[in-house]
Protein backbone atom coordinates (compact mmCIF):
# COMPACT_ATOMS: atom_id res chain seq x y z
CA UNK A 1 0.00 0.00 0.00
CA UNK A 2 1.26 3.46 -0.75
CA UNK A 3 -0.63 4.82 2.25
CA UNK A 4 0.27 3.62 5.75
CA UNK A 5 -0.97 5.24 8.97
CA UNK A 6 0.10 4.93 12.58
CA UNK A 7 -1.82 6.27 15.56
CA UNK A 8 -0.57 8.35 18.51
CA UNK A 9 1.25 7.00 21.52
CA UNK A 10 -0.05 9.97 23.52
CA UNK A 11 -1.62 13.41 23.10
CA UNK A 12 -2.99 16.23 25.23
CA UNK A 13 -3.93 19.92 25.27
CA UNK A 14 -2.07 22.58 27.29
CA UNK A 15 -4.10 25.60 28.47
CA UNK A 16 -2.54 28.97 29.34
CA UNK A 17 -5.65 30.45 30.97
CA UNK A 18 -4.86 31.18 34.65
CA UNK A 19 -7.70 28.89 35.76
CA UNK A 20 -6.27 25.99 33.71
CA UNK A 21 -2.47 26.30 33.62
CA UNK A 22 -2.23 23.41 36.11
CA UNK A 23 -4.90 21.28 34.39
CA UNK A 24 -4.06 18.01 32.64
CA UNK A 25 -6.35 16.86 29.81
CA UNK A 26 -4.46 13.74 28.70
CA UNK A 27 -7.50 11.44 28.52
CA UNK A 28 -9.94 13.91 27.07
CA UNK A 29 -11.60 12.91 23.80
CA UNK A 30 -10.91 16.36 22.35
CA UNK A 31 -7.76 18.29 21.49
CA UNK A 32 -8.28 21.99 20.96
CA UNK A 33 -6.76 25.25 19.87
CA UNK A 34 -8.71 27.94 21.65
CA UNK A 35 -8.28 31.50 22.88
CA UNK A 36 -10.11 32.20 26.13
CA UNK A 37 -10.75 35.77 27.20
CA UNK A 38 -9.64 36.84 30.65
CA UNK A 39 -12.35 37.67 33.18
CA UNK A 40 -10.48 40.93 33.80
CA UNK A 41 -9.28 42.96 30.84
CA UNK A 42 -8.92 42.21 27.13
CA UNK A 43 -6.36 39.44 27.42
CA UNK A 44 -6.77 36.23 25.42
CA UNK A 45 -5.15 33.00 26.63
CA UNK A 46 -4.29 30.37 24.07
CA UNK A 47 -3.97 26.58 24.15
CA UNK A 48 -1.56 24.25 22.37
CA UNK A 49 -1.63 20.57 21.43
CA UNK A 50 1.08 17.99 22.14
CA UNK A 51 1.11 14.70 20.21
CA UNK A 52 3.67 11.90 19.93
CA UNK A 53 3.95 8.76 17.79
CA UNK A 54 5.88 5.73 18.98
CA UNK A 55 9.51 5.51 17.85
CA UNK A 56 9.31 1.78 17.11
CA UNK A 57 6.25 2.23 14.91
CA UNK A 58 7.90 5.03 12.94
CA UNK A 59 11.07 2.95 12.57
CA UNK A 60 9.06 -0.06 11.40
CA UNK A 61 7.58 1.96 8.53
CA UNK A 62 10.93 3.48 7.57
CA UNK A 63 12.79 0.14 7.74
CA UNK A 64 10.25 -2.30 6.37
CA UNK A 65 8.23 -0.20 3.94
CA UNK A 66 10.63 2.55 2.85
CA UNK A 67 13.99 0.69 3.04
CA UNK A 68 15.32 3.31 5.48
CA UNK A 69 14.99 6.09 2.91
CA UNK A 70 12.64 9.05 3.17
CA UNK A 71 13.06 10.76 -0.18
CA UNK A 72 10.82 13.86 -0.26
CA UNK A 73 10.64 13.53 -4.06
CA UNK A 74 8.84 10.19 -3.74
CA UNK A 75 7.61 10.09 -0.13
CA UNK A 76 5.37 12.35 1.92
CA UNK A 77 4.56 12.16 5.64
CA UNK A 78 1.44 13.92 6.88
CA UNK A 79 0.21 14.68 10.39
CA UNK A 80 -3.59 14.50 10.25
CA UNK A 81 -6.15 15.67 12.83
CA UNK A 82 -9.89 15.55 12.26
CA UNK A 83 -12.20 18.42 13.17
CA UNK A 84 -14.89 18.12 15.81
CA UNK A 85 -17.12 20.97 16.99
CA UNK A 86 -15.86 24.48 16.24
CA UNK A 87 -17.18 27.78 17.57
CA UNK A 88 -16.93 31.52 16.90
CA UNK A 89 -14.22 31.15 14.29
CA UNK A 90 -12.52 34.08 12.64
CA UNK A 91 -12.28 33.81 8.86
CA UNK A 92 -8.62 32.98 8.22
CA UNK A 93 -6.48 30.47 10.12
CA UNK A 94 -2.85 29.35 10.10
CA UNK A 95 -1.81 26.37 12.23
CA UNK A 96 1.80 25.32 12.75
CA UNK A 97 3.49 22.13 13.92
CA UNK A 98 7.05 21.89 15.28
CA UNK A 99 9.05 19.04 16.82
CA UNK A 100 9.43 19.32 20.57
CA UNK A 101 13.00 19.99 21.64
CA UNK A 102 15.45 17.35 22.78
CA UNK A 103 15.23 16.19 26.42
CA UNK A 104 11.80 17.73 26.77
CA UNK A 105 9.96 14.46 27.41
CA UNK A 106 6.41 14.78 28.67
CA UNK A 107 3.68 12.55 30.13
CA UNK A 108 0.15 12.33 28.78
CA UNK A 109 -1.60 12.01 32.13
CA UNK A 110 -4.99 10.46 32.86
CA UNK A 111 -7.25 13.45 33.52
CA UNK A 112 -9.85 15.29 31.49
CA UNK A 113 -10.85 18.88 30.83
CA UNK A 114 -13.51 18.86 33.56
CA UNK A 115 -11.07 17.70 36.27
CA UNK A 116 -10.59 20.44 38.85
CA UNK A 117 -7.00 21.67 38.56
CA UNK A 118 -4.97 22.63 41.63
CA UNK A 119 -5.10 26.24 42.78
CA UNK A 120 -2.37 28.46 41.39
CA UNK A 121 -1.70 29.74 44.91
CA UNK A 122 -2.44 26.93 47.36
CA UNK A 123 -1.95 23.83 45.18
CA UNK A 124 -5.20 22.36 46.54
CA UNK A 125 -7.86 20.39 44.67
CA UNK A 126 -6.97 17.60 42.20
CA UNK A 127 -3.26 17.53 41.37
CA UNK A 128 -2.37 17.08 37.69
CA UNK A 129 -0.61 13.78 36.87
CA UNK A 130 0.60 14.68 33.40
CA UNK A 131 1.57 17.56 31.12
CA UNK A 132 0.16 21.00 31.87
CA UNK A 133 1.03 24.48 30.63
CA UNK A 134 3.55 24.79 33.47
CA UNK A 135 4.94 21.24 33.89
CA UNK A 136 5.89 18.34 31.62
CA UNK A 137 4.66 15.75 34.15
CA UNK A 138 3.46 15.52 37.73
CA UNK A 139 6.85 16.48 39.18
CA UNK A 140 7.22 20.15 40.05
CA UNK A 141 10.87 19.88 39.02
CA UNK A 142 9.78 19.28 35.41
CA UNK A 143 8.74 22.82 34.52
CA UNK A 144 8.84 23.74 30.85
CA UNK A 145 11.86 26.06 30.38
CA UNK A 146 10.95 29.70 29.92
CA UNK A 147 14.47 31.08 29.42
CA UNK A 148 17.77 29.97 27.94
CA UNK A 149 16.53 29.47 24.39
CA UNK A 150 19.08 29.45 21.58
CA UNK A 151 18.07 31.84 18.76
CA UNK A 152 17.46 29.98 15.53
CA UNK A 153 17.49 26.59 17.25
CA UNK A 154 14.70 26.45 19.80
CA UNK A 155 12.13 28.65 21.46
CA UNK A 156 9.36 28.49 24.02
CA UNK A 157 6.39 30.41 25.29
CA UNK A 158 5.45 34.06 25.41
CA UNK A 159 5.13 36.58 28.23
CA UNK A 160 1.40 36.27 29.02
CA UNK A 161 1.70 32.83 30.69
CA UNK A 162 5.24 31.39 30.70
CA UNK A 163 5.40 27.69 29.87
CA UNK A 164 3.59 25.74 27.18
CA UNK A 165 6.37 23.70 25.60
CA UNK A 166 9.77 24.11 23.95
CA UNK A 167 10.29 23.39 20.26
CA UNK A 168 12.81 23.56 17.41
CA UNK A 169 12.55 26.50 15.06
CA UNK A 170 13.53 27.19 11.47
CA UNK A 171 12.00 26.45 8.06
CA UNK A 172 12.99 22.75 8.04
CA UNK A 173 11.38 22.25 11.45
CA UNK A 174 8.03 23.85 10.66
CA UNK A 175 4.86 22.52 9.05
CA UNK A 176 1.91 24.77 8.23
CA UNK A 177 -1.74 24.34 7.31
CA UNK A 178 -3.85 27.37 6.34
CA UNK A 179 -7.59 27.52 5.72
CA UNK A 180 -10.72 29.62 6.03
CA UNK A 181 -13.60 29.08 8.44
CA UNK A 182 -15.88 27.80 5.69
CA UNK A 183 -13.27 25.32 4.37
CA UNK A 184 -12.68 21.72 5.42
CA UNK A 185 -11.28 22.21 8.94
CA UNK A 186 -9.35 18.91 9.11
CA UNK A 187 -5.60 19.40 9.53
CA UNK A 188 -3.11 18.02 7.01
CA UNK A 189 0.41 19.07 8.02
CA UNK A 190 3.35 18.06 5.83
CA UNK A 191 5.96 16.87 8.38
CA UNK A 192 8.20 15.02 5.89
CA UNK A 193 11.32 17.07 6.67
CA UNK A 194 10.81 16.61 10.42
CA UNK A 195 10.41 12.83 10.16
CA UNK A 196 13.55 12.81 7.97
CA UNK A 197 15.39 14.26 10.96
CA UNK A 198 13.94 11.58 13.26
CA UNK A 199 15.22 9.00 10.76
CA UNK A 200 18.71 10.54 10.69
CA UNK A 201 18.78 10.30 14.48
CA UNK A 202 17.73 6.61 14.37
CA UNK A 203 20.13 5.37 11.70
CA UNK A 204 23.06 7.78 11.52
CA UNK A 205 23.06 8.88 15.18
CA UNK A 206 22.91 12.37 13.68
CA UNK A 207 22.54 15.36 15.99
CA UNK A 208 20.99 18.78 15.38
CA UNK A 209 20.54 20.15 12.75
CA UNK A 210 20.71 16.95 10.65
CA UNK A 211 18.96 14.71 13.16
CA UNK A 212 16.74 15.22 16.20
CA UNK A 213 15.20 12.92 18.80
CA UNK A 214 11.48 12.26 18.45
CA UNK A 215 9.83 13.87 21.47
CA UNK A 216 6.61 14.48 19.59
CA UNK A 217 5.05 17.53 17.97
CA UNK A 218 3.58 20.74 19.29
CA UNK A 219 0.63 22.13 17.29
CA UNK A 220 -0.16 25.79 17.79
CA UNK A 221 -1.18 29.09 16.32
CA UNK A 222 1.63 31.38 15.12
CA UNK A 223 3.11 33.38 17.99
CA UNK A 224 1.93 36.65 16.45
CA UNK A 225 -1.67 35.32 16.57
CA UNK A 226 -1.29 34.09 20.14
CA UNK A 227 -0.18 37.57 21.21
CA UNK A 228 -2.32 39.84 19.03
CA UNK A 229 -5.00 40.55 21.65
CA UNK A 230 -7.83 39.20 19.47
CA UNK A 231 -9.69 35.90 19.82
CA UNK A 232 -9.74 33.41 16.92
CA UNK A 233 -12.46 31.11 18.31
CA UNK A 234 -12.42 27.40 19.18
CA UNK A 235 -10.90 24.75 16.91
CA UNK A 236 -11.54 21.24 18.22
CA UNK A 237 -10.05 17.97 17.00
CA UNK A 238 -10.58 14.35 18.00
CA UNK A 239 -7.85 12.90 20.21
CA UNK A 240 -6.47 9.36 20.38
CA UNK A 241 -9.06 8.71 23.11
CA UNK A 242 -12.01 9.36 20.82
CA UNK A 243 -14.70 6.74 20.43
CA UNK A 244 -15.13 7.77 16.79
CA UNK A 245 -13.22 6.66 13.69
CA UNK A 246 -11.32 9.96 13.64
CA UNK A 247 -8.21 9.67 15.86
CA UNK A 248 -5.11 11.63 14.80
CA UNK A 249 -2.64 9.76 12.61
CA UNK A 250 0.76 10.01 11.02
CA UNK A 251 0.40 8.94 7.39
CA UNK A 252 3.28 7.81 5.18
CA UNK A 253 2.64 8.03 1.42
CA UNK A 254 4.84 6.72 -1.34
CA UNK A 255 4.57 5.36 -4.88
CA UNK A 256 5.02 1.58 -4.81
CA UNK A 257 3.39 0.98 -8.19
CA UNK A 258 4.96 -0.99 -11.03
CA UNK A 259 3.25 -1.00 -14.40
CA UNK A 260 4.15 -3.40 -17.21
CA UNK A 261 1.60 -3.96 -19.95
CA UNK A 262 2.42 -7.04 -21.99
CA UNK A 263 2.29 -6.31 -25.71
CA UNK A 264 -0.32 -8.88 -26.77
CA UNK A 265 -2.83 -7.72 -24.13
CA UNK A 266 -5.63 -5.20 -24.44
CA UNK A 267 -5.59 -1.81 -22.70
CA UNK A 268 -9.10 -0.60 -21.95
CA UNK A 269 -8.90 3.06 -22.88
CA UNK A 270 -12.61 3.56 -23.45
CA UNK A 271 -16.00 1.90 -23.23
CA UNK A 272 -18.01 0.30 -20.42
CA UNK A 273 -15.51 -1.53 -18.19
CA UNK A 274 -16.25 -4.28 -15.67
CA UNK A 275 -13.90 -4.79 -12.68
CA UNK A 276 -13.82 -8.01 -10.69
CA UNK A 277 -11.82 -8.16 -7.43
CA UNK A 278 -9.86 -11.32 -6.64
CA UNK A 279 -8.12 -12.41 -3.41
CA UNK A 280 -10.66 -10.71 -1.18
CA UNK A 281 -11.03 -13.02 1.81
CA UNK A 282 -13.47 -10.55 3.41
CA UNK A 283 -11.57 -10.66 6.75
CA UNK A 284 -7.89 -9.95 7.28
CA UNK A 285 -5.66 -10.07 10.34
CA UNK A 286 -4.32 -6.65 11.30
CA UNK A 287 -0.69 -7.80 11.01
CA UNK A 288 -1.12 -9.04 7.44
CA UNK A 289 -0.31 -7.64 4.01
CA UNK A 290 -2.71 -8.45 1.19
CA UNK A 291 -2.32 -8.27 -2.57
CA UNK A 292 -5.63 -7.66 -4.33
CA UNK A 293 -5.97 -8.51 -8.02
CA UNK A 294 -8.39 -7.03 -10.49
CA UNK A 295 -9.78 -8.84 -13.50
CA UNK A 296 -10.79 -6.23 -16.04
CA UNK A 297 -12.67 -6.52 -19.30
CA UNK A 298 -15.22 -4.78 -21.42
CA UNK A 299 -18.63 -5.29 -19.92
CA UNK A 300 -19.91 -6.14 -23.42
CA UNK A 301 -17.03 -7.62 -25.51
CA UNK A 302 -16.86 -6.88 -29.23
CA UNK A 303 -18.29 -9.60 -31.47
CA UNK A 304 -15.45 -11.46 -33.14
CA UNK A 305 -14.80 -14.90 -34.61
CA UNK A 306 -12.41 -16.67 -32.22
CA UNK A 307 -11.66 -20.17 -30.90
CA UNK A 308 -11.52 -19.05 -27.25
CA UNK A 309 -13.71 -16.98 -24.95
CA UNK A 310 -13.25 -13.23 -24.95
CA UNK A 311 -13.67 -13.40 -21.17
CA UNK A 312 -10.37 -15.31 -20.82
CA UNK A 313 -8.32 -12.55 -22.40
CA UNK A 314 -6.09 -10.56 -19.99
CA UNK A 315 -7.01 -6.90 -20.21
CA UNK A 316 -5.32 -3.93 -18.58
CA UNK A 317 -6.55 -0.64 -17.27
CA UNK A 318 -4.52 2.40 -18.37
CA UNK A 319 -1.61 3.46 -16.18
CA UNK A 320 -3.74 6.33 -14.91
CA UNK A 321 -5.85 4.08 -12.67
CA UNK A 322 -6.14 4.31 -8.88
CA UNK A 323 -7.74 2.73 -5.81
CA UNK A 324 -9.44 4.27 -2.78
CA UNK A 325 -10.54 2.93 0.63
CA UNK A 326 -13.57 4.20 2.56
CA UNK A 327 -15.08 3.37 5.91
CA UNK A 328 -18.03 1.14 5.04
CA UNK A 329 -20.32 2.52 7.75
CA UNK A 330 -19.69 6.25 7.50
CA UNK A 331 -18.38 6.48 3.91
CA UNK A 332 -15.46 8.52 5.29
CA UNK A 333 -12.50 8.49 2.88
CA UNK A 334 -9.59 6.67 4.56
CA UNK A 335 -7.34 6.56 1.49
CA UNK A 336 -8.32 8.97 -1.30
CA UNK A 337 -7.82 8.60 -5.02
CA UNK A 338 -4.32 10.02 -4.97
CA UNK A 339 -2.79 10.35 -8.43
CA UNK A 340 0.70 10.30 -6.91
CA UNK A 341 0.41 7.54 -4.31
CA UNK A 342 -2.49 5.15 -5.04
CA UNK A 343 -1.71 4.00 -8.58
CA UNK A 344 -2.70 0.49 -9.59
CA UNK A 345 0.13 -1.83 -10.65
CA UNK A 346 0.24 -4.26 -13.57
CA UNK A 347 2.23 -7.40 -14.33
CA UNK A 348 1.80 -10.54 -16.46
CA UNK A 349 -1.20 -11.62 -14.38
CA UNK A 350 -3.05 -8.33 -14.74
CA UNK A 351 -3.82 -5.39 -12.44
CA UNK A 352 -3.11 -5.42 -8.69
CA UNK A 353 -2.40 -3.34 -5.56
CA UNK A 354 -1.15 -4.06 -2.03
CA UNK A 355 -2.59 -3.10 1.37
CA UNK A 356 -0.95 -3.42 4.79
CA UNK A 357 -3.85 -4.06 7.13
CA UNK A 358 -1.98 -2.70 10.15
CA UNK A 359 -2.50 0.79 8.77
CA UNK A 360 -6.26 0.49 9.41
CA UNK A 361 -8.27 0.58 12.62
CA UNK A 362 -9.29 -2.98 13.58
CA UNK A 363 -12.82 -4.36 13.89
CA UNK A 364 -14.19 -2.16 11.15
CA UNK A 365 -15.44 -2.79 7.61
CA UNK A 366 -13.94 -0.98 4.64
CA UNK A 367 -15.03 -0.49 1.04
CA UNK A 368 -12.78 -0.49 -2.04
CA UNK A 369 -13.41 1.82 -4.97
CA UNK A 370 -11.52 2.39 -8.22
CA UNK A 371 -10.90 5.29 -10.56
CA UNK A 372 -9.94 4.97 -14.22
CA UNK A 373 -8.84 8.01 -16.22
CA UNK A 374 -9.07 7.14 -19.91
CA UNK A 375 -10.26 8.56 -23.23
CA UNK A 376 -13.80 8.82 -21.84
CA UNK A 377 -12.70 10.98 -18.89
CA UNK A 378 -12.64 10.17 -15.17
CA UNK A 379 -14.63 7.04 -14.33
CA UNK A 380 -15.40 5.90 -10.76
CA UNK A 381 -16.14 2.20 -10.20
CA UNK A 382 -18.00 1.12 -7.06
CA UNK A 383 -18.76 -2.60 -7.23
CA UNK A 384 -19.52 -3.00 -3.47
CA UNK A 385 -16.30 -4.76 -2.51
CA UNK A 386 -15.88 -4.83 1.26
CA UNK A 387 -13.39 -6.26 3.74
CA UNK A 388 -12.93 -6.25 7.52
CA UNK A 389 -9.74 -5.85 9.53
CA UNK A 390 -9.71 -8.01 12.67
CA UNK A 391 -7.32 -8.14 15.62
Amino acid sequence: MAYYSIFPEKDTTLYSHPDRIHMNAGRDEILELVEEKSTTGNIYYTSRILIKFDNQEIKDVIENKLSKIIDPNHTKVSLNLYAGENKSLTQGHIIEAYPLSESMGWEEGTQRYNAIPPSTTTGSNQAANGATWVYRNENTSSAWPVTGFIPGINTGSYTTSPGGGVWYTGANFRAEHSFYADDDLDLDLDVTSIVQKFSASYYQSAAYPTGIINNGFIIKKPTVTEQDGFGFGELQYFSSNTHTIYPPKLTFKWDDSSYTNYGSSVTLNSGDIFLSLHNNKAKFQRKSKQRFRLTTRKRYPDRTFTTSSNYLETSYLPETSYYSVRDAETDEVIIPFDTSYTKLSANSEGMYFDLWMEGFQPERYYKLMFRVDNNDGINIHDEDYFFKVVR
